[in-house]
């Protein structure tokens, strides 16, 4: 197979009966489409806050949250006035965190800039904080008729299908093609319902498994059904292998009961959430002198360190990792974050104020669960 991606060569394939079908569409979404709470509001807001969620995430996971978000921060004017805190909070579970801090840093923007409304065009709002070519291209032709093309994973899998598409649909090149393939099928009367279309058509009809292809409004034009194989595209080359970290976690209690814990940095995985002191075990290196390690050179502390409380394992995206709680006793010098991160004694039933990610949330949920002791930490901490 060609790993050369040609824009031409797949132009080339759009004949005029293959156009009138893809813009066909737009009646078949018209009867077809489910009722989703986003799609009942042409308030750009609304809008652009599902577009955020519903990347890398599941439509069916997003609908509760994307609720909850706006019952929380209904305007542009709320969301920017809200803390990041509170706005982690809300967006706890759905993962990479990265687009609510976007989120509310735009919103912030907004309203300095922009009387909290946001800009009309592709190009406007692409300047906003985290506003990628996707997001700015669905916010633009759905709540502006701005005619611009969205390309996500469902609009791939029905492109390079139909047309079948030979090259790595990860290739930057091959991408770059579909989205001029994309470009030249956009409607310019209903830009928004065509995008719309073509991302449910892949969602619920032309699936990665399975696909419906007999229910398919494209089927007769569709080369990978000719060729008899649709689930052959697109053409993807092997991920590498996930990798898996063993994280140790000190659990730190002052005399009131409460326990330590700290705020990553708000740039890179995971930031702005808050965490139990600790990091990865080193090769050759035990949990229990890892966790040693790692609050000495977090905090500044010496500790001695107790039998593992708990062991959490957990799946994100690009890696793995599995979490060991272990009980701690300070044995020299007060905690103070070296990298200059927040610290908070917090008591362990008031961590539900804080945002956490998805693995320490566990982690709490079991502490709480086998009746965490403070008073009793280095001898008998659970009962």
């Amino acid at each position: 197979m060609s790993r050369r991606a040609s824009s031409r060569s797949y132009l080339d394939r759009l004949t005029p009966a293959l156009r009138e079908t893809f813009h066909g569409l737009i009646d078949w979404y018209r009867r077809h489409a489910r009722d989703l709470p986003w799609r009942r509001t042409r308030d750009p807001y609304r809008i652009w806050v599902a577009e955020v969620m519903l990347q890398q995430t599941r439509v069916d996971q997003a609908g509760p949250y994307y609720e909850r978000f706006l019952r929380a921060f209904p305007t542009v004017e709320a969301l920017a006035a809200a803390s990041l805190d509170d706005v982690l909070r809300c967006w706890e579970g759905l993962g990479y965190y990265a687009r609510a801090r976007n989120l509310h840093r735009a919103a912030r923007q907004l309203v300095a800039e922009h009387g909290g409304r946001l800009p009309t065009t592709y190009e406007a709002l692409r300047r906003l904080p985290g506003v990628g070519p996707y997001t700015a291209a669905a916010v633009a032709s759905i709540a502006f008729g701005e005619p611009r093309a969205v390309l996500d994973g469902n609009v791939i899998r029905v492109l390079t299908r139909v047309l079948a598409v030979a090259d790595d649909a990860r290739a930057s090149a091959t991408r770059r093609a579909l989205q001029e393939v994309a470009d030249a099928l956009i409607s310019d009367e209903e830009p928004g319902t065509f995008n719309q279309a073509l991302m449910e058509l892949g969602a619920t009809v032309c699936t990665p498994v399975q696909p419906r292809c007999n229910d398919c409004p494209l089927r007769e034009v569709c080369r990978a059904r000719a060729m008899g194989d649709p689930t052959a595209f697109p053409v993807q080359t092997p991920r590498a292998s996930v990798p898996h970290y063993e994280v140790a976690l000190g659990l730190l209690f002052n005399e009131e009961g409460a326990v330590l814990i700290q705020r990553r940095p708000e740039d890179g995985l995971l930031g702005g959430l808050w965490e139990f002191p600790g990091g990865k075990r080193e090769p050759g290196e035990s949990l229990e002198a890892a966790c040693a390690r790692e609050l000495h050179e977090e905090l500044g502390v010496r500790v001695a360190v107790g039998p593992c409380l708990a062991t959490v394992r957990h799946a994100y995206t690009h890696f793995r990792v599995t979490l060991y709680a272990f009980p701690c006793t300070l044995l020299e010098g007060v905690p103070r974050s070296r990298a200059g991160l927040p610290l908070r004694w917090v008591p362990l039933n008031e961590l539900d104020h804080y945002a956490f990610p998805r693995a320490n949330r566990r982690l709490i949920e079991l502490l709480k669960q086998r009746r965490l002791q403070p008073d009793l930490f280095g001898q008998n901490p659970v009962r």
